[in-house]
């Protein structure tokens, strides 16, 4: 039988591979949304980018819903502290996901240029507002959420919606954006032709390289910043209780871990590998290539962040010795071993069904494909 120290790190594996399935099959999803207004210039182009993503959109939010209910039921402490911080911001995550489905059902429902134009700046909504506010969430984690626990366990959130728009949080933002935008744009190009395809080309490259430097930018910014680092011994296998440990705070402490064991700069190395390569891979008119950097890209950024902060999971900026580590914030044992098994079983299904999904789907779209199947499509 697994032990619970191992329980709790399998499930803190877990949670950063659902985000990462979330980013790679919806992160497309949302890319193709923020450029639909701007790259397609004719109503065909437009119908060629939705329906790029039309048989995959919904099945995609599944890794989102998962990785949401994974979160509530593995660390519930941080379940209910990142939803009182960030409600306002999720409540406007969620306004403009409403957006994506509606648009899709209602704007060929009107033949108006004006109504059509509207929808698409509702679906426009629905990839931008989730790109930046997703950043703007790890910008803050990065920070410290103001938060605390009184003397009945409950969390309160000290702060305020507008202070998580502070000036690192939304260079986490743009960066969130740039990558997201830059999949969306990569898969373009598996999935279009002509001057459409080309297009997709350059803004592939032109996001891969923004989201290089905004990276590196960040990084150099938080050498300057504080972290968090835990100066009590923690014991794995106590039931979780955030309130017995201590911790301090201290200029470049989120680089501890790289430093300690230095092979895991090959993590951000990925990011700017992926990048690069990109762009290469774009310019070659490789597009399966660029696909596959682009997601390797965010892979990297992703795991560089969770690195960085590990073992901590949501840092306290006003009560640090409050934080929530990946030890002290974990359900029971045995509920850590039943959700195992069954996400065991559940998770391989989702992966088996999304892939098979892809291959059935394969292939590219053109105004010929559009034409000849018009009343089928969206």
């Amino acid at each position: 039988m697994i032990d619970y120290e191992f329980l709790r790190f399998i499930w803190w594996v877990l949670v950063c591979v659902l985000l990462i399935g979330f980013v790679i099959t919806d992160g497309f999803d949302m890319g193709m949304a923020n450029l639909l207004p701007f790259m397609a210039k004719k109503e065909v182009e437009k119908r060629i980018l939705i329906n790029s993503v039309a048989p995959h959109w919904d099945g995609n939010q599944v890794w989102l819903l998962t990785a949401g209910g994974a979160m509530f039921a593995a660390w519930p402490i941080v379940y209910a502290a990142s939803f009182s911080g960030f409600y306002i911001a999720m409540i406007l995550v969620l306004a403009a996901l409403f957006f994506r489905p509606l648009a899709f059902d209602y704007r060929s429902k009107v033949d108006g240029g004006k109504w059509r134009n509207a929808w698409d700046w509702g679906m426009f909504l629905s990839g931008f507002v989730p790109s930046l506010v997703f950043g703007v969430a790890f910008g803050n984690l990065l920070q410290g959420v103001p938060f605390e626990f009184n003397d009945l366990m409950q969390v309160k959130y000290t702060g305020s919606f507008f202070e998580l728009l502070n000036p690192f949080a939304l260079l986490c933002g743009l960066i969130s954006f740039a990558m997201l935008t830059t999949h969306g744009a990569a898969w373009l190009q598996m999935k279009t032709t002509d001057e459409l395809r080309n297009r997709a080309r350059a803004v592939t490259q032109t996001g891969a390289f923004a989201t290089l430097i905004l990276f590196v930018l960040a990084g150099v910014w938080l050498l300057f910043k504080e972290g968090y680092i835990v100066t009590s011994e923690i014991d794995h296998f106590a039931p979780s209780s955030p309130l017995g440990k201590t911790v301090e705070t201290a200029v470049g402490a989120w680089f501890n871990n790289y430093n300690e064991m230095p092979v895991l700069y090959i993590i951000p190395a990925l990011v700017v590998i992926g990048a690069l390569a990109n762009i290469g891979a774009s310019k070659a008119n490789r597009s399966g290539s660029a696909f596959f950097f682009s997601s390797l890209t965010m892979i990297g950024v992703i795991l560089t962040c969770a690195v960085a902060m590990f073992p901590f999971v949501m840092p306290s900026i006003t009560h640090p010795e409050m934080s929530l580590l990946m030890w002290d914030s974990t359900s029971s044992e045995l509920t850590l071993t039943l959700m195992l098994i069954f996400a065991l079983i559940f998770v391989v299904i989702s992966l088996a069904y999304t892939i098979w999904s892809y291959v059935k789907m394969f292939g590219r779209l053109d105004a010929e494909f559009i034409e000849e199947n018009k009343n089928s499509l969206y």
